[in-house]
């Protein structure tokens, strides 16, 4: 019997794989390893491959298309429905290949390790961004403590943080304005980790243009 569809449970070192014929019969469901995943599906007529779109999916993607599979990768969501019974990686991959299989089912589109690379300049951008905004929040709460209030907005700590790395000190104890500094000194750091990210996000676009 030929494979017309696999169901691939996606791991980081032994992967799932579960093979249907066209009419739906079962050919194998097994475990591989992953330096021997690629061999696997060289092996393979052209079929359809569901995965779930989780993390490495895009990368997998890219590579079993590059064999000549039509590669389809699923919400995680959209194939829970799908598992019959105990969570184990051979059921896991079952209901892959049975949701791939289903005409109403939604596909992820596999990303291009440029659209990857992208979106992880903006992710780590938002990250960085989050951080600021925690290191913000305990300058001016250490601040309070000892009476001193800030204007509000980033622009009015970051100024005050360069004032504070140049020996302008408020009054508090020493020990406290050795912990601003070093607050003050990670939040510059920061901003310019952010405008550095910034700065690659608009170059892109513009190359993008």
């Amino acid at each position: 019997m030929t494979v017309k569809t696999v169901g691939l449970d996606l791991a980081k070192d032994v992967f799932q794989v579960h093979g249907i014929s066209e009419t739906g019969r079962k050919i194998f469901n097994k475990k591989i390893k992953r330096a021997k995943l690629l061999d696997f599906f060289e092996a393979l007529p052209p079929c359809v491959v569901g995965m779930e779109a989780c993390g490495s999916a895009h990368h997998w993607g890219r590579q079993l298309s590059k064999l000549g599979h039509d590669v389809r990768s699923m919400p995680a969501a959209y194939v829970k429905p799908y598992v019959k019974r105990g969570k184990t990686d051979a059921v896991d991959a079952e209901a892959i290949c049975e949701a791939v299989r289903r005409p109403t089912m939604r596909f992820v589109e596999v990303k291009t390790e440029d659209q990857q690379a992208l979106l992880a300049i903006h992710r780590t951008r938002d990250l960085i961004v989050r951080q600021r905004t925690q290191v913000v929040n305990m300058i001016r709460s250490l601040l309070r403590e000892f009476g001193h209030v800030l204007r509000s907005g980033v622009e009015a700590v970051s100024a005050f943080s360069k004032r504070h790395l140049e020996g302008d000190h408020p009054e508090m104890p020493d020990l406290a304005n050795g912990i601003l500094g070093t607050l003050c000194y990670q939040l510059l750091g920061l901003n310019a980790r952010i405008d550095g990210f910034t700065k690659m996000i608009e170059r892109h676009a513009r190359l993008g243009d």
